[in-house]
């Protein structure tokens, strides 16, 4: 199990019962942003960012929160609109694993140092950042993947979320904010497992209820300063490992992607792994240098 950091003395941003803890969220108009949103919005106070390209989002999510637009790469601005804010919930990124460095850089490691370091000049205290499966997609299918595992990217896209957990455990260890980095499977209605390509998709599966429950208990915990959880379902089999979750934050899942179809419950794990497929090195976003 990996080591999570208990919580020492923090300067922190009051709340009451009366007063809905104050959630920033970035990348809100993605599909786990919009989902979190929609889920949270009656028990948390939330501002939601969008880029200012995606108007209708803004739209969209007006009913949730309120709204503010802008880019990762204009620190200042979020300087200004995190103040106030107790937790920041960092799910802006370049989601794509086949995307070029150029890319990656902008979005991913600048725009990510941006954000969290506005958030620790704001006075924030708590940071989410959503991280992924794709920092451990290195290693061999057939594994089930520990949060104390070393980090092992499968892609450039993983190693620019290795860096964000590396930030974080910086800012928790030397800037004093709490930091959880959730390590997200695949995000994708149900329907669509069945479509893909590789079965391995059903063992690291997260159903939207799941992931916002995972990322409320982290809101709300109040004992421990740093930490990294594996997001998945409560799948039968299950490429990431949860029980850390389930331990130290009360996380109790309640959806199984195998659960829709009986058929599937015959497969045997290495049949899962044998079904696999990884990323050809071609398609790595290394290829745009070399």
């Amino acid at each position: 199990m990996l080591i999570h950091k208990k919580q020492r003395s923090l300067n922190t941003t009051s709340t009451t019962p009366q007063s809905p803890r104050k959630v920033f969220v970035t990348g809100a108009g993605g599909r786990i942003g919009s989902a979190f949103a929609e889920s949270t919005c009656k028990h948390f106070d939330l501002t939601l960012f969008v880029d200012d390209d995606a108007q209708k989002d803004a739209d969209r999510l007006s009913a949730y929160g309120k709204i503010v637009t802008g880019r990762l790469e204009d620190i200042d601005h979020f300087k200004e609109a995190l103040k106030g804010n107790d937790t920041l919930v960092h799910l802006a990124a370049e989601p794509s694993a086949h995307a070029v460095w150029s890319t990656l850089q902008r979005d991913n490691i600048t725009g990510t140092y941006n954000v969290f370091a506005a958030a620790r000049a704001a006075g924030v205290r708590k940071i989410l950042y959503a991280s992924s499966v794709h920092a451990v997609s290195g290693y061999a299918p057939e594994r089930q993947i520990a949060t104390h595992f070393p980090v092992n990217p499968g892609d450039l896209y993983g190693v620019t979320k290795c860096f964000g957990e590396a930030l974080g455990r910086y800012l928790a260890e030397r800037e004093n904010l709490v930091f959880f980095a959730i390590r997200i499977g695949a995000f994708q209605p149900r329907e669509k497992l069945h479509q893909s390509d590789t079965r391995e998709a059903l063992t690291l599966w997260v159903s939207p209820r799941d992931l916002v429950q995972l990322f409320e208990r982290c809101i709300e915990d109040t004992s421990l300063q740093f930490g990294i959880f594996n997001g998945i379902s409560n799948n039968r089999f299950k490429g990431l490992d949860i029980s850390d979750a389930r331990e130290l934050l009360g996380y109790e899942p309640m959806d199984d992607a195998f659960s829709e179809d009986p058929g599937i419950l015959d497969w045997q794990l290495p049949e899962l792994a044998g079904q696999t497929s990884r990323m050809n090195p071609e398609q790595s976003g290394l290829r745009e240098e070399i």
